[in-house]
Protein backbone atom coordinates (compact mmCIF):
# COMPACT_ATOMS: atom_id res chain seq x y z
CA UNK A 1 0.00 0.00 0.00
CA UNK A 2 0.98 3.48 -0.91
CA UNK A 3 1.69 6.28 1.28
CA UNK A 4 -0.92 8.65 0.23
CA UNK A 5 -3.27 5.08 -0.09
CA UNK A 6 -2.55 4.62 3.54
CA UNK A 7 -3.20 8.21 4.37
CA UNK A 8 -6.86 8.29 2.66
CA UNK A 9 -7.33 4.51 4.00
CA UNK A 10 -6.45 5.48 7.21
CA UNK A 11 -8.53 8.97 7.57
CA UNK A 12 -11.55 6.80 6.14
CA UNK A 13 -11.13 4.26 9.49
CA UNK A 14 -10.75 7.25 11.48
CA UNK A 15 -14.35 8.77 10.02
CA UNK A 16 -16.05 5.27 10.07
CA UNK A 17 -14.68 4.33 13.76
CA UNK A 18 -15.57 7.79 15.01
CA UNK A 19 -19.28 8.61 13.39
CA UNK A 20 -20.22 4.76 14.23
CA UNK A 21 -20.20 5.97 18.08
CA UNK A 22 -20.75 9.55 17.07
CA UNK A 23 -24.36 8.21 15.85
CA UNK A 24 -24.98 6.79 19.47
CA UNK A 25 -23.26 10.28 21.35
CA UNK A 26 -25.89 12.36 19.39
CA UNK A 27 -29.14 10.77 19.75
CA UNK A 28 -28.23 10.87 23.45
CA UNK A 29 -27.32 14.54 23.19
CA UNK A 30 -24.23 14.03 24.29
CA UNK A 31 -22.26 15.24 21.17
CA UNK A 32 -19.54 17.29 22.94
CA UNK A 33 -18.65 14.27 25.70
CA UNK A 34 -16.16 13.68 22.24
CA UNK A 35 -14.60 17.44 22.88
CA UNK A 36 -14.58 16.55 26.91
CA UNK A 37 -12.68 13.36 26.45
CA UNK A 38 -10.06 15.12 24.28
CA UNK A 39 -8.91 17.49 26.91
CA UNK A 40 -9.40 15.24 30.17
CA UNK A 41 -7.15 12.28 29.00
CA UNK A 42 -4.57 14.78 29.66
CA UNK A 43 -5.11 14.25 32.96
CA UNK A 44 -4.57 9.71 32.50
CA UNK A 45 -1.12 10.64 30.51
CA UNK A 46 -0.11 12.89 33.20
CA UNK A 47 -0.64 10.19 36.15
CA UNK A 48 0.31 7.31 33.83
CA UNK A 49 4.24 9.20 32.79
CA UNK A 50 4.28 10.04 37.17
CA UNK A 51 3.46 6.05 37.49
CA UNK A 52 5.66 4.79 34.91
CA UNK A 53 8.53 7.72 34.19
CA UNK A 54 7.58 6.89 30.16
CA UNK A 55 6.11 9.43 27.99
CA UNK A 56 5.36 6.45 24.94
CA UNK A 57 3.49 2.78 25.42
CA UNK A 58 1.09 0.90 26.70
CA UNK A 59 0.58 2.96 30.19
CA UNK A 60 0.01 6.18 28.46
CA UNK A 61 -3.13 4.93 26.91
CA UNK A 62 -4.35 2.65 29.92
CA UNK A 63 -4.15 6.01 31.73
CA UNK A 64 -5.77 7.90 29.24
CA UNK A 65 -8.85 5.42 28.64
CA UNK A 66 -9.47 4.97 32.71
CA UNK A 67 -9.75 9.03 32.12
CA UNK A 68 -11.93 9.14 29.40
CA UNK A 69 -14.59 6.22 30.71
CA UNK A 70 -14.17 8.59 34.31
CA UNK A 71 -15.02 11.64 32.25
CA UNK A 72 -18.48 10.05 30.64
CA UNK A 73 -19.13 8.65 34.10
CA UNK A 74 -18.86 11.49 35.80
CA UNK A 75 -20.82 13.52 33.43
CA UNK A 76 -23.48 10.88 33.49
CA UNK A 77 -23.65 10.30 37.49
CA UNK A 78 -24.14 14.30 37.28
CA UNK A 79 -26.70 14.00 35.03
CA UNK A 80 -28.89 11.33 36.62
CA UNK A 81 -28.32 13.95 39.65
CA UNK A 82 -30.54 16.28 37.61
CA UNK A 83 -28.03 18.60 36.84
CA UNK A 84 -28.34 19.10 32.84
CA UNK A 85 -26.50 17.28 30.37
CA UNK A 86 -24.01 20.13 28.96
CA UNK A 87 -23.61 21.34 32.24
CA UNK A 88 -22.39 17.98 33.71
CA UNK A 89 -20.24 17.44 30.74
CA UNK A 90 -18.82 21.10 31.27
CA UNK A 91 -18.14 20.60 34.74
CA UNK A 92 -16.61 17.39 34.76
CA UNK A 93 -14.70 18.76 31.86
CA UNK A 94 -13.02 21.55 33.08
CA UNK A 95 -12.50 19.60 36.49
CA UNK A 96 -10.75 17.25 35.16
CA UNK A 97 -8.43 18.94 32.66
CA UNK A 98 -7.50 22.18 34.96
CA UNK A 99 -6.51 19.14 37.67
CA UNK A 100 -4.14 18.24 34.42
CA UNK A 101 -2.69 21.21 34.16
CA UNK A 102 -1.91 21.52 37.97
CA UNK A 103 -0.37 18.00 38.05
CA UNK A 104 2.07 19.19 34.97
CA UNK A 105 3.13 22.15 36.78
CA UNK A 106 3.71 20.94 40.22
CA UNK A 107 5.58 17.74 38.81
CA UNK A 108 6.89 17.71 35.25
CA UNK A 109 8.53 21.34 34.56
CA UNK A 110 11.57 19.91 33.46
CA UNK A 111 9.83 17.01 31.05
CA UNK A 112 8.03 18.18 27.54
CA UNK A 113 4.74 16.78 28.68
CA UNK A 114 2.31 19.23 27.23
CA UNK A 115 -1.13 19.21 24.59
CA UNK A 116 1.37 19.19 21.51
CA UNK A 117 3.28 16.36 22.81
CA UNK A 118 0.74 14.39 23.93
CA UNK A 119 -2.51 14.58 22.51
CA UNK A 120 -2.19 16.10 18.72
CA UNK A 121 -1.63 13.38 16.48
CA UNK A 122 -0.55 13.81 12.73
CA UNK A 123 -2.30 11.71 10.12
CA UNK A 124 1.10 12.57 7.74
CA UNK A 125 3.32 10.52 9.72
CA UNK A 126 0.73 7.54 10.99
CA UNK A 127 2.13 5.46 7.89
CA UNK A 128 5.45 5.79 9.37
CA UNK A 129 4.71 3.97 11.69
CA UNK A 130 4.67 0.44 11.19
CA UNK A 131 4.56 -2.76 13.33
CA UNK A 132 7.58 -5.04 13.04
CA UNK A 133 7.17 -9.00 12.84
CA UNK A 134 10.20 -10.97 12.64
CA UNK A 135 11.96 -8.53 10.62
CA UNK A 136 8.70 -8.15 8.03
CA UNK A 137 6.53 -5.43 7.91
CA UNK A 138 3.08 -5.35 9.07
CA UNK A 139 1.91 -2.16 7.99
CA UNK A 140 1.11 1.29 10.06
CA UNK A 141 0.07 0.82 13.60
CA UNK A 142 -2.79 2.91 12.61
CA UNK A 143 -4.41 -0.02 10.19
CA UNK A 144 -4.56 -2.79 12.73
CA UNK A 145 -5.90 -0.11 15.77
CA UNK A 146 -8.40 1.12 14.01
CA UNK A 147 -9.44 -1.83 11.94
CA UNK A 148 -9.92 -3.69 15.40
CA UNK A 149 -11.65 -0.65 17.07
CA UNK A 150 -13.55 -0.88 13.60
CA UNK A 151 -14.52 -4.43 14.42
CA UNK A 152 -15.28 -4.07 18.26
CA UNK A 153 -18.17 -1.26 17.44
CA UNK A 154 -19.44 -2.99 14.78
CA UNK A 155 -19.94 -6.08 16.77
CA UNK A 156 -20.95 -4.75 19.81
CA UNK A 157 -24.12 -2.75 17.64
CA UNK A 158 -24.50 -6.45 15.91
CA UNK A 159 -25.08 -8.11 19.14
CA UNK A 160 -26.78 -5.39 21.27
CA UNK A 161 -28.71 -3.60 18.55
CA UNK A 162 -32.08 -3.84 20.52
CA UNK A 163 -31.07 -2.88 23.32
CA UNK A 164 -28.97 0.27 22.12
CA UNK A 165 -31.92 1.48 20.10
CA UNK A 166 -34.22 1.13 23.28
CA UNK A 167 -31.78 2.75 25.63
CA UNK A 168 -31.04 5.72 22.75
CA UNK A 169 -34.90 6.39 22.01
CA UNK A 170 -36.96 5.19 25.29
CA UNK A 171 -34.82 4.73 28.34
CA UNK A 172 -38.44 4.85 30.90
CA UNK A 173 -39.24 1.62 28.32
CA UNK A 174 -35.85 -0.09 28.81
CA UNK A 175 -35.93 1.10 32.81
CA UNK A 176 -39.47 -0.59 32.97
CA UNK A 177 -38.76 -3.66 31.41
CA UNK A 178 -35.51 -4.18 33.08
CA UNK A 179 -32.74 -3.77 30.59
CA UNK A 180 -29.47 -3.13 31.49
CA UNK A 181 -29.46 0.56 30.88
CA UNK A 182 -26.33 1.52 32.53
CA UNK A 183 -24.48 -1.56 31.91
CA UNK A 184 -24.67 -0.82 27.91
CA UNK A 185 -24.40 2.93 28.11
CA UNK A 186 -21.20 2.80 29.80
CA UNK A 187 -20.13 0.16 27.45
CA UNK A 188 -21.05 2.45 24.69
CA UNK A 189 -18.52 4.66 26.41
CA UNK A 190 -16.05 2.42 26.75
CA UNK A 191 -16.03 2.54 22.94
CA UNK A 192 -16.18 6.17 22.66
CA UNK A 193 -13.25 6.59 24.94
CA UNK A 194 -10.91 3.94 23.09
CA UNK A 195 -12.11 5.59 19.86
CA UNK A 196 -10.87 9.00 21.04
CA UNK A 197 -7.98 7.78 22.71
CA UNK A 198 -6.38 5.85 19.54
CA UNK A 199 -7.53 7.98 17.00
CA UNK A 200 -6.33 11.55 18.86
CA UNK A 201 -2.48 10.04 19.02
CA UNK A 202 -2.89 8.90 15.13
CA UNK A 203 -4.32 12.05 13.36
CA UNK A 204 -5.06 14.48 15.97
CA UNK A 205 -7.96 15.82 18.38
CA UNK A 206 -9.43 17.99 15.65
CA UNK A 207 -10.08 15.39 13.04
CA UNK A 208 -11.30 13.29 15.59
CA UNK A 209 -13.77 15.57 17.20
CA UNK A 210 -15.29 16.71 14.12
CA UNK A 211 -15.93 12.99 13.07
CA UNK A 212 -17.73 12.06 16.52
CA UNK A 213 -19.77 14.83 15.40
CA UNK A 214 -20.47 15.97 11.63
CA UNK A 215 -21.14 12.87 9.87
CA UNK A 216 -23.55 11.80 12.37
CA UNK A 217 -25.26 14.94 12.78
CA UNK A 218 -25.50 14.92 8.38
CA UNK A 219 -26.89 11.79 8.63
CA UNK A 220 -29.59 12.58 11.11
CA UNK A 221 -30.79 14.67 8.12
CA UNK A 222 -31.58 12.17 6.08
CA UNK A 223 -32.11 9.07 7.81
CA UNK A 224 -35.34 7.68 8.74
CA UNK A 225 -34.08 5.03 11.53
CA UNK A 226 -31.01 4.37 13.59
CA UNK A 227 -29.69 1.42 11.26
CA UNK A 228 -29.38 4.63 8.42
CA UNK A 229 -27.61 6.92 10.25
CA UNK A 230 -25.05 4.33 11.15
CA UNK A 231 -24.76 3.49 7.65
CA UNK A 232 -24.89 7.06 6.35
CA UNK A 233 -22.75 8.47 9.04
CA UNK A 234 -20.05 6.09 7.69
CA UNK A 235 -20.22 7.26 4.18
CA UNK A 236 -20.01 10.93 4.93
CA UNK A 237 -17.01 9.88 6.40
CA UNK A 238 -15.48 8.20 3.81
CA UNK A 239 -16.04 10.54 1.51
CA UNK A 240 -14.79 13.67 4.02
CA UNK A 241 -11.77 11.57 4.33
CA UNK A 242 -11.14 11.24 0.55
CA UNK A 243 -12.21 14.81 -0.57
CA UNK A 244 -10.09 16.03 2.54
CA UNK A 245 -7.13 14.37 1.09
CA UNK A 246 -7.51 15.56 -2.46
CA UNK A 247 -8.18 18.77 -1.47
CA UNK A 248 -5.14 19.16 1.07
CA UNK A 249 -2.98 17.74 -2.24
CA UNK A 250 -4.30 20.81 -3.99
CA UNK A 251 -3.98 23.13 -2.06
CA UNK A 252 -0.86 22.20 0.02
CA UNK A 253 -2.09 22.03 3.62
CA UNK A 254 -3.46 20.37 7.03
CA UNK A 255 -4.66 17.27 5.57
CA UNK A 256 -6.51 16.77 9.09
CA UNK A 257 -8.51 20.30 8.54
CA UNK A 258 -9.11 19.78 4.90
CA UNK A 259 -10.52 16.40 5.80
CA UNK A 260 -12.73 18.46 8.50
CA UNK A 261 -13.77 21.39 6.13
CA UNK A 262 -14.39 18.57 3.92
CA UNK A 263 -16.92 16.97 6.39
CA UNK A 264 -18.29 20.43 7.34
CA UNK A 265 -19.06 21.12 3.36
CA UNK A 266 -20.94 17.79 2.76
CA UNK A 267 -23.66 18.78 5.93
CA UNK A 268 -23.48 22.18 4.59
CA UNK A 269 -24.71 20.67 1.34
CA UNK A 270 -27.36 18.10 2.51
CA UNK A 271 -28.99 20.96 5.34
CA UNK A 272 -29.05 23.22 2.27
CA UNK A 273 -30.69 20.54 0.34
CA UNK A 274 -32.94 19.53 2.68
CA UNK A 275 -34.32 23.30 3.41
CA UNK A 276 -35.04 23.25 -0.69
CA UNK A 277 -36.88 20.61 -0.90
CA UNK A 278 -38.57 21.33 1.96
CA UNK A 279 -39.79 25.29 0.37
CA UNK A 280 -40.25 23.26 -2.74
CA UNK A 281 -42.89 21.28 -1.45
CA UNK A 282 -44.72 24.25 0.29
Amino acid sequence: MSYELSIIVIGALTGVCCSLVGSYLLARKMAMIGDAISHTVLLGIVIAFLVSSQMSGIWMYIGATVVGLATAYFAQLLHEWKVKADAAIGVTFTTLFALAILLITLFTERVHLDLDHVLYGEIAFAPLRTWEWFGHSLGPQALWILSGLMLLIIGCYALLSKQIRTITFDPAFAQVSGMPLRRVHYLMMTLVSLTAVAAFDIVGSILVVAMLVVPPATAYLMARSFQQVLLYSALFAIVAALGGYAMASVLNASIAGAMTVCAGLIFAFIFSLKIALRKLKV
